[in-house]
């Protein structure tokens, strides 16, 4: 009888284990529109239709507050509108390529706030970014236009539903991702990444 009060503690402890394993960490899927723009002197400033598509993993550490860490990978294409705006313009005689595709892999580390119910969140943190278009070399002469690297602060807003996952977000460049040099160029040109990110997903 020793025994079979034993298995049952042992069971019923691994399955209690189980369900707060599963609670405390999930995983999902989420994808879906990417608005990207490049905010400075010479682009377009209206957002250009791209997409995004990635993994995130939810690790709630207490009631109401968790992180979710993703990655994820982005496109959208930024538009030269006016080279003559460009302080270092003599970098852009040899312009072969106005419409540089933006395909970025991010990685977001995401605070997740409760709103009032664990369904509804809001999301603010860090984001790091590596570009990784083949097209970053816009020049005649094959110098990059872009730096390999991105830093971007995030806010947006999370549903999650019983099995999907809705969200929305802005993503805010933080740092220059303007590779241009130019001698003569006293103040060079500073361009920063901006994003509208909506998303559909699968919460495992």
């Amino acid at each position: 009888m020793k025994k079979l009060f034993f298995a049952l503690a042992v069971i019923t402890c691994a399955t209690v284990s189980t369900v707060s394993a599963q609670k405390m960490i999930r995983f999902g899927i989420k994808g879906g529109a990417n608005l990207g723009k490049i905010d400075g002197t010479g682009y377009d400033e209206s957002f250009k239709l791209g997409y995004h598509l990635g993994g995130f993993a939810q690790i709630n550490l207490v009631k109401g507050f968790g992180i979710q860490p993703e990655l994820i990978f982005s496109t959208s294409k930024a538009e030269v509108k006016n080279t003559a705006e460009f302080e270092a313009d003599n970098e852009f005689q040899n312009l072969k390529d106005n419409k540089p595709n933006l395909n970025y892999l991010s990685i977001p580390v995401l605070a997740n706030i409760d709103l009032g119910s664990p369904r509804f969140k809001l999301q603010v943190g860090p984001q790091f970014s590596i570009l990784t278009s083949k097209k970053k070399n816009v020049f005649q002469e094959g110098r990059e236009a872009f730096k390999s690297g991105d830093f971007s602060a995030v806010g947006g807003l999370w549903l999650q539903l019983p099995i999907v996952n809705i969200s929305a977000r802005y993503v805010i460049g933080l740092s220059n991702v303007s590779d241009v040099t130019a001698s003569n160029a006293v103040n060079p040109d500073t361009w920063k990444n901006q994003a509208i990110q909506l998303g559909v997903g699968i919460t495992l």
